[in-house]
């Protein structure tokens, strides 16, 4: 299976007013992204993994506790990261849908409560990695944080929304107030219709 760089979901310059600058998504999507996509196409060309879905290919290549993941692993999953990143924001005005207020009110206390415990997540990652609304394996509603590349796929969760904290997902429009990139995407970028489908 090839592993191409998708176009984005809306212009470059379509997140701008809302505080994700054309100049980041160049750089992010289509020089950051195009590299995961080109390394793991390169990775899986001729190897065991050839053929496999990006999904088989992160979860057989994950190996829980280590300490440094596979350079397959770190590119495809990263791709795969990536994909749901672009879909999960939107240009356009979102109105959370009810069923998806309802589970996070339920879940969290109230829909404030969710973003700020989101916005921990993401502020306390360590490093790199990404902060993520999941539905877990037990069907309920949970807030993690995940170093590097890993994401819910490795421990069979849903990602119903991801936030990437790299430095290179915020530093150009943010530089070093990552609490403030991830206030903005929560409040401004989030496509709450997307998240609402992964129910």
């Amino acid at each position: 299976m090839a592993f191409e760089l998708p176009d984005l979901p809306y212009a470059h310059d379509a997140l701008a007013a809302k505080g994700m600058s054309q100049e980041t998504l160049e750089y992010h999507h289509d020089l950051h992204h195009k590299a995961y996509a080109d390394k793991t196409a390169e990775l899986v060309s001729g190897s065991e993994w050839d053929g496999k879905s990006i999904e088989e290919i992160i979860k057989g290549t994950y190996n829980a506790g280590a300490v440094a993941q596979s350079g397959l692993f770190n590119n495809a999953s990263q791709y795969w990261n990536h994909v749901q990143f672009w879909e999960m924001m939107t240009p356009d005005e979102s109105k959370m849908p009810g069923e998806l207020e309802k589970a996070l009110v339920e879940s969290f206390g109230s829909v404030d409560a969710f973003k700020d415990k989101f916005s921990a997540a993401g502020a306390g990652q360590f490093g790199s990695g990404w902060a993520w609304l999941v539905k877990d394996t037990d069907g309920g509603l949970k807030v993690t944080s995940t170093e590097n590349g890993v994401n819910p796929l490795c421990f069979g969760q849903t990602a119903l929304l991801g936030c990437d904290v790299w430095e290179h997902s915020y530093y150009i429009d943010f530089r070093n107030k990552r609490p403030a990139y991830l206030t903005n995407f929560l409040d401004n970028l989030v496509n709450w219709e997307n998240v609402a489908s992964r129910l």
